[in-house]
């Protein structure tokens, strides 16, 4: 894939967020740290303190948990959605192709939560997890990329 100058980058996953601009050419990519973002992680019994608890049933001997939504899996997806919030904002400050990378899952909460300008000049998904990987790696990995 290619990395036309000007062109902004998200890179997140459920915990870390990096938007780039590439200040290079589409030959050797320069990428720009612009904003850069990570997640406090919470402790699990702090996630949970106000989880429901068992309920009891009248007929027979069983117990059985109130049913919840995983709570770490809800804060990834609020740390995603505020990462689409903040590329947004850069979106509209500056001209050029948007290219985002993110893992699948995330991938999907992002869809849903792009507005109009974003579709508009999306130019690229990668469906990867680049998140954990240095600023001139992402640059080779995103022009590696091939679309399957």
């Amino acid at each position: 894939m290619k990395i036309a100058r000007g062109t902004l980058l998200l890179v997140v996953d459920g915990s870390q967020m990096m938007v780039l601009r590439n200040d290079g050419d589409t030959v050797e990519p320069e990428l720009t740290v612009i904003e850069e973002r990570r997640a406090e992680s919470e402790k699990n019994a702090d996630i949970m303190a106000d989880a429901p608890g068992l309920g009891f049933s009248s007929a027979g001997f069983g117990r059985d948990t109130k049913s919840r939504a995983d709570p770490h899996q809800e804060a990834e997806d609020r740390f995603v959605i505020k990462a689409a919030e903040a590329f947004a904002g850069h979106a509209a400050d500056q001209k050029g192709d948007l290219i985002i990378a993110a893992p699948p899952a995330a991938l999907g909460v992002l869809r849903r939560k792009y507005d109009a300008a974003v579709k508009d000049r999306l130019a690229g998904e990668i469906a990867k997890d680049f998140a954990n990987h240095p600023v001139d790696e992402i640059a080779r990995l995103v022009i590696a990329y091939e679309p399957s």
